[in-house]
């Protein structure tokens, strides 16, 4: 793909976004800020008998890349088991995304991963976050 049809990818996902909105009876929920630019997401993540992605719903407000990130990785882990989910790393999201983000950029981009990830151990910080 040509990074024009990245950029209309991630801004379709920004302007149209995919699981939007809260699970009422979540298995897992969890939601930050980025303090430095505003943007906040909070993912729901309601899980079957099998630990399965049985449903996943996310919120917030931000940037594009925030937004458009957080529904593409909504839409990956849908259906996905726990174990598969925990291993996503910041690369895995970064190749969905398709596009170069900047270092300014990288917080916005990884915010959804790093919410995700920080619900499912229950833990504020996630230890992988890289320092500014």
């Amino acid at each position: 793909m040509s990074d024009d049809l990245y950029r209309e990818y991630i801004l379709d996902h920004y302007k149209n976004p995919r699981n939007f909105g809260r699970l009422e009876h979540a298995t897992i929920s969890h939601e930050e800020g980025n303090p430095l630019c505003g943007d906040v997401v909070g993912i729901d993540i309601l899980l079957d008998k099998d630990n399965n992605v049985a449903d996943v719903k996310f919120h917030g407000r931000g940037c594009a890349i925030s937004q458009a990130s957080a529904s593409i990785l909504t839409e990956k882990i849908k259906g996905m088991n726990i174990e598969q989910v925990k291993a996503i790393t910041k690369d895995d999201l970064l190749e969905e995304l398709g596009i170069e983000v900047s270092a300014t950029r990288l917080k916005c981009a990884l915010l959804s991963l790093k919410v995700l990830k920080a619900g499912i151990y229950g833990i504020s910080t996630w230890p992988d976050e890289e320092e500014e």
